[in-house]
């Protein structure tokens, strides 16, 4: 499913990845955790394609993501990649229905298609009686599904999170842990989460520790 090989990247003199080989399967939810100055934030933007290696590959669904170029990547990410934020980054002038439609609609698909696929998720998610609202009239816990519904519209390999709880009270972060394990279970998706939320961590399947830009242990 996702394959790295040898990533190196730095900002300046700072070597901030030195070196990661990381495979994750199909299915896992994986969460990434260390230290603050880790490299996690900085892995999971290269996984996801908003930033490049200075060295290394990096394989999605078998596909080379390197060399490719800005437009090809671009749809690429769009087809394959999902991100949950930890501010949700809901866009405030739009719906629910219509922030979870707009990368399907970036995709070129049909308005149609992309509106009963959204409909469909956020009822997966219990929020058909959001649909209508615009983020200053929901909930932090329902911006963020809205936020995990938006990411999983094109049926992606993979959703990244980065924190996707930190800005939750208890109560709906145990909702949005719950989430990602039922996605995982229904869905077969796949979920590649930075977090450093302990119980979080504990709960799935696999937990990658990184230090001072290295895999200490998994």
């Amino acid at each position: 499913m996702i394959q790295t090989k040898g990533i190196r990247k730095s900002f300046g003199s700072l070597q901030v990845l030195k070196g990661i080989d990381l495979t994750i399967q199909k299915s896992e939810v994986v969460a990434i955790v260390g230290p603050s100055g880790a490299g996690k934030t900085t892995l999971l933007q290269i996984i996801g394609t908003l930033d490049s290696p200075d060295s290394g590959q990096l394989l999605i669904n078998n596909t080379l993501v390197d060399g490719m170029n800005d437009k090809d990547l671009s749809a690429f990410r769009n087809k394959n990649i999902g991100f949950v934020f930890q501010f949700h980054q809901l866009l405030p002038e739009f719906t629910a229905l219509e922030n979870v439609m707009i990368p399907a609609l970036i995709g070129k698909e049909k308005a149609g298609v992309a509106e009963k696929r959204a409909k469909e998720l956020l009822d997966f998610m219990k929020l058909s009686d959001r649909m209508t609202h615009k983020p200053a009239e929901l909930s932090g816990g329902e911006k963020q599904r809205i936020a995990v519904a938006r990411a999983l519209i094109n049926n992606p390999a993979v959703i990244l999170a980065d924190e996707p709880s930190g800005s939750l009270d208890t109560k709906n972060k145990e909702e949005l842990h719950a989430l990602f394990f039922e996605l995982r279970d229904q869905m077969k998706q796949t979920f590649v989460l930075v977090t450093h939320d302990e119980q979080l961590a504990r709960d799935t399947d696999r937990v990658i520790h990184m230090r001072d830009g290295v895999i200490v242990t998994e």
